[in-house]
């Protein structure tokens, strides 16, 4: 296939999600907030459209439109599990939305802007169309996080997120400006065949060292996570949901997709830097998170922490690690929604509520509630044979064979530190005496716990289908 031609049909998803966001656009300026219901709809339906799409494109390793976009098996897995999550989202908020007095029909429109700029991440084969891609997802993000003009907590979070993403995007800019000053390549096959012969100037490890850092802010990494406990915490409920997952997917496929197909020559470079990060962010979401009394901080802490497990796939270097990578993904965002669709269904009257404290007899006012979450937390855990059990197996196993065995006892430690604090949780759920009762769940939040609570307690009943797709999608970087 000719990289030099667009090929369309390998972009379909991205186009039919661009043309559909002017259109909503334009109804939202015509009708204004009387089309918030009808954008609403309409948002669900572009998304669904999006992931049949992307499901039913044809696939190839050969970069087109000019180098700049790949659609592979990689791009095509990490898609479904963005948009999945945007879809989850999105559905989840309407009801929350309503309740809160803040429904506005931008909100839809800035979510498939956002996924649009995921998608266009996920495929970027070159550090512009990686960078627009990015830019497009953050700026649509920093609006989303204060949407909620009359909270002030919102709108607080909204300015730290733009103030330390704008910094971010600099440093991945300077760092991307850097590796092209040394390499005089952007696109990512260029690159590697520049670095075949693992040669590297000082200019370029900076480059890699400041293209990394950025990776590492969007994915809430260690030392760039200062801005996620405030940001989960401050945002409307469901937007929390909407970057714990999707926007997660993105940053770690754009990490894995850069340093496989870009930096393969330099592996011992961007390895000590993967390594410390993955240890740095394992170790502060184990700790940091043992004293939070907010769900939603305690969330954060939590993602932070696995995306250091995260990390520790990417490490090894390999297919297999990447085929961890891809696995841990996919079960994340399961656990994810289905705990997120629980503290949304944590209502009281028309107050929602997030302690922990709250959830203290759960079991007894919502037993089947109390049931799938707690399985989601020991999920979270890693105790088998839940989902996240497998998770962790697969990129410790990845380490090991890389020769990475320390890095993966230390994950291994850490990860029984860090199960404290879902322990914690459980035992409030079924040992506290009750002090709330919550309102009936909303049918978006109990299908989405019905889904994601299933996948994540009987995946290891039939887990081949996740484990051949993410090997296809492995193999297709390398």
């Amino acid at each position: 296939m000719d990289a030099s031609l667009p090929h369309f049909a390998l972009a379909l998803p991205e186009i039919s999600l661009a043309v559909g966001s002017l259109v909503l656009i334009v109804l939202g300026a015509v009708l204004g907030d009387r089309a918030t219901s009808l954008i609403n709809g309409l948002a669900l339906a572009l998304i669904a459209l999006a992931t049949a799409l992307v499901i039913g494109a044809p696939v190839t390793t050969e970069p087109t439109f000019g180098g700049g976009f790949t659609a592979d098996a990689f791009a095509r897995f990490m898609k479904v599990l963005a948009y999945v999550s945007a879809f989850a989202a999105l559905a989840l908020s309407f009801d929350y939305m309503k309740r809160e007095n803040f429904a506005r029909y931008e909100y839809a429109i800035l979510v498939v802007l956002s996924t649009l700029g995921m998608s266009l991440m996920v495929s970027a084969s070159d550090l512009i169309s990686l960078y627009l891609g990015l830019e497009l997802q953050s700026l649509a993000l920093y609006v989303i996080a204060a949407i909620h003009r009359d909270d002030i907590r919102s709108t607080e979070a909204g300015l730290k997120y733009f103030v330390l993403g704008a910094l971010s995007s600099g440093m991945l800019l300077y760092g991307a400006s850097l590796i092209y000053g040394t390499t005089g390549a952007v696109a990512f096959a260029d690159i590697a065949e520049t670095l075949k012969d693992g040669e590297t100037s000082l200019g370029l490890v900076f480059g890699i060292v400041f293209l990394l850092a950025g990776f590492a802010f969007k994915i809430s990494a260690v030392p760039f996570h200062m801005w996620t406990p405030d940001v989960y915490e401050g945002a409307p409920t469901p937007i929390t949901a909407f970057f714990a997952s999707a926007t997660k997917v993105a940053g770690v496929a754009m990490f894995v997709r850069a340093v496989s197909e870009a930096l393969p020559g330099v592996v011992t470079e961007w390895r000590q830097v993967v390594v410390f990060v993955a240890i740095a962010s394992m170790a502060l979401g184990s700790f940091a998170a043992i004293g939070q009394k907010n769900l939603k901080r305690l969330m954060a802490y939590s993602s932070i922490g696995h995306m250091g497990y995260v990390l520790v796939g990417l490490a090894a270097g390999t297919p297999e690690g990447v085929r961890g990578v891809a696995i841990y993904a996919a079960i994340y965002v399961a656990m994810t929604l289905g705990a997120f669709a629980c503290i949304l269904s944590m209502r009281v009257g028309d107050r929602y509520v997030e302690s922990i404290d709250d959830l203290a007899g759960l079991s007894r006012t919502k037993p089947a509630m109390a049931f799938v979450l707690a399985m989601i937390l020991f999920s979270l855990a890693g105790i088998p044979p839940l989902a996240g059990f497998f998770a962790k197996f697969y990129v410790f196993y990845a380490a090991v064979n890389a020769g990475l065995t320390t890095l993966a006892v230390i994950g291994f430690v850490l990860s029984v530190v860090g199960a404290f604090y879902y322990l914690r949780i459980v035992k409030i759920i079924y040992f506290d005496e009750p002090t709330v009762e919550f309102a009936p769940m909303t049918p978006a939040a109990k299908a989405v716990l019905t889904i994601a609570g299933g996948f994540t307690i009987l995946y290891f009943v039939y887990p081949a289908p996740l484990t051949m797709a993410a090997t296809a999608a492995a193999q297709s970087l390398f």
